[in-house]
């Protein structure tokens, strides 16, 4: 099944792209959730002249996305934890740690933006993927302490 979205799906794809989906996924969740409409004719004809009148303000979006990624730069995020003596943290940082974390600096990204190579587990520098736009992503380093 066919569908155009209504909104960026971490995943899936971005707002007015076409994607492919399982026929149940997206008649029983993702249009009823309004995240998604059917790619009929008419649909994508409708899309496409959204597109092309905002293309201008989707250029806008991206140089301001550009110049984030650029004020953040090689910016060391430090998120303390709990953690044992041999260097193992209790549970696991998470998105919403280094959201916040990125918000005492000053940098405003939504946690939905953000994520991981791998699940961070132990102290010591690691590596997080900053979603900014479709076509910017920014990495950012994370160093992990104890409290």
């Amino acid at each position: 099944m066919d569908i155009i979205l209504r909104e960026d799906i971490k995943g899936l794809g971005y707002k007015n792209d076409i994607v492919s989906v399982k026929p149940g996924y997206g008649r029983n969740y993702l249009i009823p959730q309004g995240m998604a409409i059917i790619a009929s004719d008419s649909n994508k004809k409708m899309i496409a002249e959204n597109v092309r009148q905002a293309s201008h303000k989707a250029e806008k979006i991206k140089a301001d996305a550009e110049e984030l990624a650029a004020k953040i730069g090689e910016t060391v995020i430090e998120i303390k934890t709990k953690a044992g003596e041999t260097g193992k943290i209790f549970g696991a940082v998470t998105a919403l740690q280094v959201a916040d974390a990125l918000a005492a600096k000053g940098f405003e990204i939504d946690r939905k933006k953000i994520s991981f190579v791998g699940s961070i587990k132990e102290l010591g520098e690691h590596k997080a993927v900053l979603d900014l736009h479709k076509s910017v992503h920014h990495e950012i380093t994370l160093n992990v302490v104890p409290e």
